[in-house]
């Protein structure tokens, strides 16, 4: 199939049924000139549905983007919401502020378990860890070896593995390009390509930093953040067992969880809000920082342990100083039982509340 639209892409186009699937679109981008065509002299929504594991819109060789006449959809891992069949009210409770008093069963043991698992969902159809683990490692191989090649003119990148296992023990950490060039006999610059490349086919997220124009004393330094904590637990060998031993592991790896899952329920709403962290030269920071529209702002805090103190909402109150009368609340996610108010507009929430109906 991919030979024949190779050879003939308007020929190929030209005799496809009235609906098509195309997958992994990306390997053949001289279609998209054939597929314009195509929809210009026949338009139809829901015609053509391409589907890729890589961003085609960023291949070098793609010569028509479709602008005007495409709709994009990124589709991420399971959702924790997903996996329990649940209709998560998370967010709109944080813009909301209606977090009401109550108790739920502590995560414990089961909420290393789920970042270990990740959310791809031929993985987690592998019920054994070793299995599991065994599957991201083959698709991350799969990844580097067809679709970078497709994205990129660069011609080595037997670096590539080790970068996202490194990648791996950095998440939710700022991006340094320097620290990460320094395990490589690489240059800065090519180093930085290959995150870029990273980012395309969905392995690593960069986070940016939130930040106000009168704000002076800010790091304007993006997170990294692996795209889905499975894969990250089979580059760095660990498992749920190990993880919730480790908590110095477990914390960055929580962090990377939460952001991934917020992003994946945000997914569905009509307005998608824009997902940030904060950080300034004083110390202050906020792990994720939501913004909804221009005049909407939270903020969300994160803790793999069982209990919170007034000292984890120093950032959160930092940030509410800032964003001034646009600060709708700021919430403390920890593996407790509690639901409980903190003062006006925080709250400190367990955070199995982050997927589960009430």
């Amino acid at each position: 199939m991919r030979a024949a639209a190779l050879r003939d892409p308007v020929g190929f186009v030209a005799d496809l049924p009235p609906r098509v699937i195309l997958d992994e679109v990306q390997r053949v981008p001289s279609l998209f000139t054939s597929i314009k065509s195509a929809v210009d002299r026949r338009r139809m929504p829901g015609r053509f549905l391409l589907t890729g594991s890589a961003n085609v819109l960023l291949v070098p060789k793609l010569a028509e983007s479709l602008a005007g006449r495409m709709g994009i959809l990124r589709l991420h891992p399971l959702a924790q919401c997903e996996l329990g069949e649940t209709t998560p009210r998370f967010l709109n409770q944080l813009f909301n502020g209606r977090f009401r008093t109550r108790i739920v069963e502590r995560l414990g043991q089961e909420l290393a378990s789920r970042v270990a698992a990740g959310g791809y969902p031929a993985a987690l159809a592998r019920r054994s860890a070793p299995r599991r683990a065994a599957w991201y490692r083959d698709y991350i191989e799969t990844q580097v070896q067809r679709d970078v090649h497709d994205l990129s003119r660069l011609r080595s990148f037997d670096a590539l593995p080790r970068l996202l296992s490194l990648a791996a023990s950095h998440t939710a950490r700022l991006l340094n390009i320097h620290d990460l060039a320094s395990a490589f006999q690489l240059s800065r610059p090519t180093i930085d390509e290959y995150v870029t490349l990273l980012e395309r086919i969905f392995l690593i997220d960069r986070l940016p930093p939130w930040h106000r124009s009168h704000m002076r004393r800010l790091l304007k330094t993006p997170k990294l953040h692996v795209g889905d904590t499975g894969l990250a637990c089979a580059l760095l060998g660990v498992d749920g067992r190990r993880l919730h031993r480790e908590r110095e592991l477990l914390g960055p790896l929580l962090e990377t969880f939460v952001l991934q899952e917020l992003r994946r329920q945000a997914s569905s709403l009509p307005t998608p809000p824009n997902f940030f962290h904060y950080r300034d030269r004083d110390g202050a920071e906020v792990d994720i920082v939501i913004e909804q529209g221009p005049g909407a702002v939270a903020g969300i805090e994160i803790k793999s342990a069982a209990s919170v103190s007034e000292s984890d909402f120093r950032g959160l109150r930092k940030l509410k100083e800032i964003a001034g009368a646009s600060f709708r609340h700021g919430v403390v996610l920890y593996d407790g039982e509690a639901c409980i108010r903190f003062g006006e507009h925080f709250h400190a929430v367990p955070l199995r509340m982050l997927w589960e109906s009430e």
